[in-house]
């Protein structure tokens, strides 16, 4: 299984098989297992064992701590790395004036309203596709114009969802 792993402003690109892991271009054997009762963590890499502790924040993003220092990490399989870069979800530098359909399916929720305030990663419309549901986010700060769609609604690939003006 393919990732990529947002970590400290860079996208690292993870190939899981088995114990073999490919990070970049280095492949190595690793194993990570849950120490069960706690957050804690133990990596095993090339033999050698790292106990780090790991916590959910939420929707592939996690809190991670090793020797007093916290990192937070996002990891997004291919699925939701393709969705992303369709709607331009991954670059948080430029806000879209549209949210258009990364795909043909159903509007199962609309979580904005016009003149809502909203911020970068908030989720705009909830979209199934293939019997998956896909939270569309917004790309940036803005204030919501107009909304196109109600729940229930079929759309079509490249349809206009959500009108943004820039906050």
């Amino acid at each position: 299984m393919k990732y990529a792993v947002l970590i400290a402003g860079q996208s690292i690109e993870v190939e899981i098989e088995g114990e073999r892991v490919r990070v970049g271009d280095r492949t190595v054997t690793a194993s990570l297992e849950l120490i069960p009762g706690t957050p804690l963590r133990q990596l095993v890499l090339e033999g050698r064992p790292l106990t780090f502790s790991m916590e959910s924040v939420g929707r592939g993003r996690w809190r991670l701590q090793s020797s007093g220092e916290w990192w937070e990490a996002e990891v997004l399989d291919e699925r939701t790395r393709h969705i992303r870069s369709l709607t331009a979800a991954g670059d948080h530098r430029r806000t879209a004036h549209v949210l258009k359909a990364p795909m043909p399916g159903l509007v199962v929720r609309v979580l904005t309203k016009a003149g809502e305030s909203i911020s970068a990663g908030t989720g705009v419309v909830v979209l199934e596709a293939m019997k998956m549901e896909n939270e569309l986010k917004a790309t940036g700060a803005a204030v919501v114009k107009a909304v196109r769609v109600e729940p229930g609604q079929a759309v079509e690939k490249g349809q206009t969802l959500v009108e943004f003006e820039q906050e």
